[in-house]
């Protein structure tokens, strides 16, 4: 009905005076339905809503007060009006049976044509009325139907959103309290709603306040004001827990008090996080500034007992390489304990402890980070003094590295045999004084026997040891490989590294064996270009040039079978993940490492075999 015209029902057996009163009662708006029977009536009356019913009193079969009777029985025609139309005269009687049946008015025959239109303009009103009424609660229970949707859409949406969703009145009396809430302060909103936040111990009083202040500052200008702070909350278990407070302050329907609308981000694990990263940044500079100093130490120490220039390149680089590589170690167990095996495989790789010819008894054990990078230094000296002077220095000499727990330490023995005959030196060196730093320096912890044949120290670790259970036996490690000629000389190699001072190091280094450096590139688009165009035997290849991948240079290198190594202060793991077969140089770079990669890439190249040095 809403969305169609007026509809009146004709019910007159005599077509002419169906046609008569159309005539009459025709206008805009209007729908009239005919029908000459009363079964025809009914059956229109069960598909159509009508504002009003003129009914022929006498028609055949069944007469209009039956027709009338009829209607009142089913509940869709119940209440439509009904007018009798009559050429006879209506005694009471009749007139009582009309009214009876649910008639509201009588218009006789011959008909009054304004009264017919006057008459019929009230249930015409009366219909346009009803339709209006109707549309406008279709209107209204589509609104509503569209604000159910959204407030349920917002309810899902604040219960499943990781915000805690919190309203509060003028008086800061608690009003809503979301599903988000109960996830992070612990609180259910039945103990939460209607009290006075003060009194939920949820906020600090300080918190409070500023909320108060918020409110009282809205000016309840159109755009609704936003608030925002960080705070401490209180859960329902005690516990503090950070959050970021979005504030906004709206008007109530009243006109005159604001109510306060919070979403509340939980950042406690952030905080934690910034605090953990400014910690590790602390921690990191502190780390490297230690480094630094020890560099700076045993730079002027071992230059102070060196006797020549060559004396201290080899003592300084032996000790720097021992260093990076403890930090290569320690970066690979991310810095925390490292294992004993792994600092001693790492040494016997390096050449400076002999693998044929060291014995190793000890439990699996874990230590520090400061133990790691001080032993790395004990045993590169006592495995260099011991190829120097000791047991190393003679067919058949050995040493025998044994250790034991005590308490949260260690004890590690040292013992050389069937070396020369030793003499207790003179005076205490640089390389005793690394040795003794290995446990910290504290008087006891490190104690060394000159016995004739061979020297015994014990080094003791009072702390940073843990013991671990039913650890494999570290694995057999080989002997390093030293190849019998020099392959280097004249060979015409690419260097490709972004740091002036590194680049100038090793193009010395190379030309020292005998190489010629023909171009070197320390920009990516110089490494492509260089890459393409020069003809060279080998390339050197940074593993990242100013913070960009190398993947290009490298594809380009091996399309054209140029030999090359990556150098790189990076573990393998950040190189180019389709070249892991490629060999690598740590940074800082040993130059006997660096030459004995690059003769292998030369003699591979080449199909020679490699021969072990004996």
């Amino acid at each position: 009905m809403p969305d169609r015209a007026i509809r009146f029902l004709l019910v007159d057996d005599i077509k002419e005076n169906l046609v008569a009163l159309e005539a009459l009662l025709r206008r805009d708006g209007l729908e009239i339905h005919k029908a000459q029977s009363a079964a025809e009536a009914l059956e229109l009356m069960l598909v159509n809503d009508y504002a009003l019913a003129l009914l022929d009193v006498h028609m055949p079969d069944t007469d209009g007060y039956e027709l009338a009777e009829l209607m009142r029985g089913a509940e869709k025609t119940r209440r439509l009006p009904i007018i009798f139309v009559t050429a006879a005269d209506v005694d009471e009687t009749r007139r009582f049976r009309g009214y009876e049946a649910g008639a509201v008015d009588f218009i006789f025959k011959p008909i009054d044509p304004v009264v017919l239109k006057s008459k019929s303009e009230v249930f015409f009103q009366l219909g346009q009325q009803a339709r209006d009424l109707a549309r406008q609660r279709d209107e209204m229970r589509a609104i509503a139907q569209h604000r159910d949707q959204a407030m349920a859409r917002l309810k899902a949406h604040t219960d499943n959103s990781p915000l805690a969703t919190i309203e509060l009145d003028c008086a800061l009396m608690l009003r809503a309290w979301s599903q988000g809430a109960e996830r992070i302060f612990g609180y259910k909103a039945r103990d939460m709603l209607g009290r006075p936040v003060g009194e939920t111990r949820w906020l600090a009083p300080e918190t409070i306040e500023v909320l108060r202040g918020w409110i009282a500052a809205d000016n309840a200008s159109e755009a609704a004001p936003r608030y925002t702070m960080e705070a401490v909350a209180f859960g329902a278990d005690g516990r503090e827990i950070a959050c970021e407070l979005h504030g906004s302050s709206l008007c109530e329907a009243d006109g005159k008090h604001m109510s306060l609308t919070l979403q509340v981000l939980d950042i406690t694990e952030r905080r934690q996080a910034e605090e953990m990263r400014s910690l590790l940044i602390g921690e990191l500079n502190h780390r490297i500034k230690n480094t630094l100093a020890n560099v700076q130490a045993i730079a002027r120490q071992t230059l102070r007992q060196s006797a020549s220039l060559q004396a201290f390149d080899q003592s300084f680089s032996g000790r720097l390489q021992a260093l990076s590589r403890a930090h290569s170690i320690l970066s690979d167990a991310t810095w925390s304990s490292a294992p004993l095996d792994g600092l001693i495989e790492d040494q016997v790789k390096a050449g400076t402890l002999v693998g044929d010819r060291l014995q190793r008894h000890g439990p699996q054990v874990q230590i520090s980070p400061e133990n790691m990078l001080r032993l790395a230094l004990t045993l590169h000296e006592l495995g260099t003094n011991a190829q120097k002077y000791g047991a190393f220095s003679v067919p058949g000499g050995e040493v025998i590295l044994s250790w034991r727990c005590e308490g949260d330490g260690l004890i590690l023995t040292w013992q050389e045999r069937g070396g020369p005959t030793v003499v207790p030196p003179t005076r205490k060196g640089f390389g005793h004084t690394l040795i003794g730093a290995s446990a910290g320096g504290e008087e006891g912890t490190v104690a060394v026997d000159w016995q004739p044949t061979g020297v015994v120290w014990t080094i003791r670790l009072t702390e940073g040891v843990t013991l671990l259970q039913g650890s494999a036996a570290a694995r057999p490690v080989a002997a390093p490989v030293t190849l019998s000629e020099d392959l280097l000389i004249g060979r015409r190699i690419l260097l490709i590294e972004d740091e002036p001072l590194v680049a100038l190091d090793l193009s010395c280094e190379l030309e020292d064996a005998g190489a010629e450096v023909v171009a070197v590139a320390r920009t990516l688009r110089d490494a492509l270009v260089a890459a393409e165009e020069q003809t060279v035997d080998l390339a050197l290849l940074d593993g990242n040039l100013g913070g960009e991948r190398v993947d290009g240079v490298a594809k380009i290198l091996r399309k054209r079978n140029i030999p090359f190594c990556f150098v790189s202060g990076y573990g393998p793991e950040h190189l180019p993940a389709d070249f892991q077969s490629v060999p690598m140089v740590q940074k800082p770079v040993d130059p006997a490492k660096l030459r004995l990669v690059l003769e292998k890439m030369v003699s591979d190249s080449m199909g020679q075999p490699v021969a072990l040095a004996g």
